[in-house]
């Protein structure tokens, strides 16, 4: 399988203004090192923001985490697969909104504070970086699809580990 540096064909001039912004995730994507690290916590920071500034129940904070994911990981396909053929790239580096979903998915029904935000985002990024099995059969999944969902499985995988750990910490 090509990795995020294979070019499929050349990149376009063409550029989708949203496509960019949103799969870039701001700019947080073209940060390094570690792209996805900046798109995970680019996440945790804004779902832990509006845990406080808002001050949702947490029933509501669980709902808004978990509509916010699948509504960018519905986007988020269409994103990646244009930047990917825009960049001439299957996998680029920079597209983090995958990472955004799957870490909004780990966060999905956890204690607003700072210790359980933080161990969601530890488990999101090893799973997202370890991908096991079933994740990393995923990426297999054409275009933006195959981007976004193994994400999306790595945020899953978290999620319950971090619900199991909570049971204990």
């Amino acid at each position: 399988m090509p990795n995020s540096t294979t070019q499929l064909h050349p990149p376009s001039e063409k550029k989708t203004l949203w496509a960019w912004t949103l799969a870039t995730f701001f700019g947080a994507g073209l940060l390094k090192p570690g792209p996805g690290t900046y798109g995970s916590v680019a996440a945790a920071l804004l779902w832990y923001a509006a845990a406080h500034i808002l001050a949702p129940s947490f029933l509501q904070l669980a709902v808004g985490t978990a509509l916010s994911a699948f509504v960018i990981t519905l986007i988020g396909i269409r994103a990646a697969t244009i930047v990917a053929h825009e960049s001439g790239r299957e996998d680029p580096g920079f597209v983090v909104v995958d990472e955004v979903a799957g870490q909004l998915i780990a966060l999905i029904a956890i204690v607003p504070d700072w210790r359980h935000a933080v161990i969601s985002l530890l488990l999101f990024r090893i799973f997202d970086i370890l991908k096991p099995p079933p994740v990393r059969q995923l990426e297999r999944l054409p275009k933006g699809t195959g981007i976004m969902m193994d994400d999306v499985a790595a945020g899953f995988l978290a999620l319950l580990c971090a619900q199991l750990l909570r049971l204990f910490i």
